[in-house]
């Protein structure tokens, strides 16, 4: 198998914003724990963008490499729904 699909930029940018998304929540639970605010602040807006913004990143791969490389392409989505659900578990696990 050839991992060439996964050198895309439409296949490693939404690893690379899961990641960062991921980040942004591990540095507010480091600096502020986990208790709820009022109000969201930049944190939460910045994981919602970068969550929210994969979503015609990871439509466009699908589109384009799943008739051309469909075991890959599946590989890759995957990987890429690990990422999100890894990103979105802290969220999750601590109602923030």
């Amino acid at each position: 198998m050839n991992l060439s699909t996964l050198m895309r930029p439409s296949a490693w940018i939404p690893l690379a914003m899961s990641f960062a998304a991921l980040c942004i929540v591990i540095g507010h639970l480091a600096l502020f724990g986990h208790a709820r605010e009022i109000d969201e602040g930049p944190a939460a807006h910045l994981f919602q963008g970068l969550i929210a913004l994969q979503v015609p990143i990871v439509a466009f791969f699908a589109i384009k490499w799943l008739k051309r490389r469909p075991l890959e392409a599946w590989m890759v989505l995957a990987l890429q729904a690990l990422a999100i659900a890894a990103a979105c578990a802290p969220v999750w696990y601590f109602q923030l």
